[in-house]
C-alpha cells in the first residue's frame, strides 16, 4: 500500500474534520484509490473490536470517578490540606496551586478537569492576594498538565491498549516524572516569588491545624493509595481498580453530603458523553493502525530515520522534538493513537525499552496541552481568567523550561522512569 492515507489524514484534519472521522476517512479513501475495497469490512471490524475491550473499560470508570470528585467539592479539602503545609511560604498561593494539582492528579487524571476545577477557585483568590491575573492563570495551566502524568491517567490507558504495554507499569513509571514536574515548578515559583516579592498565603499553621486539614482530606487522599496499591500489588487489574475508584468516590461523596442521589443522573450522563467520544476515537485509531501496519509505514519510517542516525541518544532527541511540535497542534489522546503505532516500533528496533519510550511520549504530548497554538488547558485558563491565551503562554515560559528539563532528564536517565516499574515486576 502507498502512503496516500497519511496525506488524506493530514488534509482532513487541516480542514477541521474531527480526528476520529479523519482516521476512518483517510484509510477508506486510500483503499478506494488503490482498488482494495474488499478491506472495508476489515475497517468496520477493527472499529468495533477496538471498542470491545475489557481493559478499555478502565477509561469510563476513571472518568466517572473524576466527575464525581469534581461535582462533590472534594477539591476544597485538598486545597486546605495544601495550605496548611505550605501556605506560609513566599508565593504560598502559587505553591498551593501546584501541590493541589499534584494531589488532584491522583483523583481525576485529567488536565482539563484540574485546570477548570482549581482555576475557578484559585485564580480569583491569587488575584485578590496580590498576584497578577496572568501569573495566576499561567501557574494553573502549567501545573494542570501533571494530571495525566501522575496516575491514574487516561492517556496512559490508551497508549497501553494500543501498544500492548502494561497499564500498571505505565502508572508506576509516571509517578517520578509527575513528582519531578511538580517539584521543579515549586522551585521555580520560589525563585519568582523571591524576585517579584509575592506574598505569603497565610501564617504558618500549627500541627493541630495541619492535623485537622489532614483529617478532612484523608479519604480523598486515600484514593491513589488504594488504586496504586491494589494495581501494583496485584490485588486487582487496572480495570477493576477503575471500578473500585468510581465506587469509592461515590461512597465518600455521599457520606460527606457534598453530593446527593439527585446529582447522580447528571454525573452519569456527562460521563457517558465523554466516554463515548473517547471510545469512538479509540475504535477509529485501531482501524487506522491496521492500515498503517498493512502499508508498512513503521518499517519505512524506521528505514528513513536510520538513514539519519543509528545513535539511540540522537534518535531520542529527534523523536522528542517531533513530539513537542506535534503536541502543539494535536491533543495528546489522538496524537498517541496516531503516532504510537508508527514511532513505537522504530524505537524498539533501536533497543529503547517500550515502557521508557511510552512514558517519554506521554509526558511530551501532555506538555503540549499547555503550549500554543492549540493547548487545550491554555484555553480553559483563558476563559476562567478572562486573559488572552498568548499572554498566559508568555507568562508560563519559566514553567515550560521546567517541563522541557524534566523531559530531557527522563529521556536520558531511563532509571528515573523504569526503577519503580522494575521494583514491581513490570519492566525488564
Amino acid at each position: 500500500m502507498s502512503l496516500a492515507f497519511f496525506w488524506v489524514l493530514l488534509a482532513s484534519m487541516a480542514i477541521g474534520l474531527p480526528v476520529a472521522f479523519a482516521m476512518l476517512l483517510a484509510p477508506g479513501i486510500s483503499l478506494v484509490l488503490e482498488g482494495k475495497e474488499a478491506f472495508f469490512l476489515m475497517l468496520t471490524q477493527r472499529l468495533y473490536n477496538g471498542i470491545d475491550s475489557f481493559p478499555l473499560m478502565a477509561v469510563p470508570f476513571f472518568m466517572l470517578a473524576g466527575e464525581i470528585m469534581n461535582r462533590s467539592g472534594i477539591t476544597l479539602g485538598l486545597v486546605n490540606f495544601s495550605q496548611a503545609f505550605i501556605g506560609h511560604l513566599r508565593g504560598g498561593l502559587a505553591q498551593i496551586n501546584i501541590l493541589s494539582s499534584m494531589l488532584f492528579a491522583g483523583l481525576s487524571g485529567s488536565a482539563v478537569a484540574d485546570c477548570s476545577t482549581l482555576g475557578k477557585m484559585l485564580i480569583p483568590a491569587m488575584e485578590q492576594n496580590g498576584y497578577s491575573r496572568k501569573f495566576a492563570a499561567a501557574v494553573t495551566a502549567a501545573s494542570s498538565i501533571i494530571g495525566p502524568i501522575i496516575p491514574p491517567s487516561g492517556i496512559m490507558i490508551l497508549y497501553a491498549y494500543v501498544m500492548n504495554v502494561s497499564v500498571g507499569g505505565l502508572f508506576a513509571a509516571g509517578i517520578v516524572p509527575g513528582a519531578m514536574i511538580g517539584g521543579g515548578m515549586m522551585a521555580m515559583t520560589w525563585l519568582l516569588a523571591k524576585r517579584r516579592n509575592y506574598p505569603v498565603a497565610a501564617e504558618k499553621a500549627s500541627w493541630k491545624q495541619r492535623g485537622k486539614a489532614t483529617k478532612e482530606a484523608f479519604w480523598p487522599l486515600m484514593t491513589p493509595v488504594i488504586l496504586l496499591g491494589g494495581i501494583l500489588s496485584g490485588i486487582f487489574t487496572p480495570t477493576e481498580a477503575a471500578a473500585v475508584s468510581a465506587a469509592y468516590a461515590l461512597v465518600i461523596s455521599l457520606i460527606s453530603r457534598e453530593m446527593t442521589w439527585k446529582d447522580l443522573p447528571g454525573v452519569l450522563y456527562d460521563t457517558a458523553k465523554s466516554s463515548a467520544v473517547i471510545l469512538f476515537l479509540v475504535g477509529s485509531a485501531v482501524a487506522f493502525s491496521s492500515v498503517v501496519s498493512l502499508s508498512g509505514t513503521p518499517q519505512k519510517i524506521a528505514h528513513l530515520v536510520l538513514e539519519v542516525t543509528h545513535n539511540p541518544l540522537l534518535l531520542l532527541l529527534i523523536i522528542n522534538i517531533v513530539l513537542l511540535i506535534v503536541g502543539m497542534f494535536l491533543d495528546a489522546g489522538p496524537a498517541i493513537l496516531i503516532l504510537g503505532p508508527i514511532l513505537g516500533p522504530v524505537l524498539m528496533q533501536n533497543g529503547i525499552d517500550p515502557l521508557h519510550f511510552a512514558i517519554v511520549m506521554c509526558v511530551n504530548l501532555t506538555i503540549g496541552l499547555a503550549t500554543p497554538p492549540m493547548g487545550l488547558v491554555l484555553f480553559v485558563a483563558s476563559s476562567i481568567s478572562n486573559t488572552r491565551v498568548e499572554t498566559i503562554a508568555r507568562e508560563m515560559l519559566p514553567y515550560l523550561a521546567v517541563h522541557i528539563a524534566v523531559i530531557a532528564l527522563i529521556t536520558y536517565i531511563p532509571a528515573l522512569t523504569l526503577t519503580l516499574p522494575r521494583l514491581f515486576g513490570f519492566a525488564g
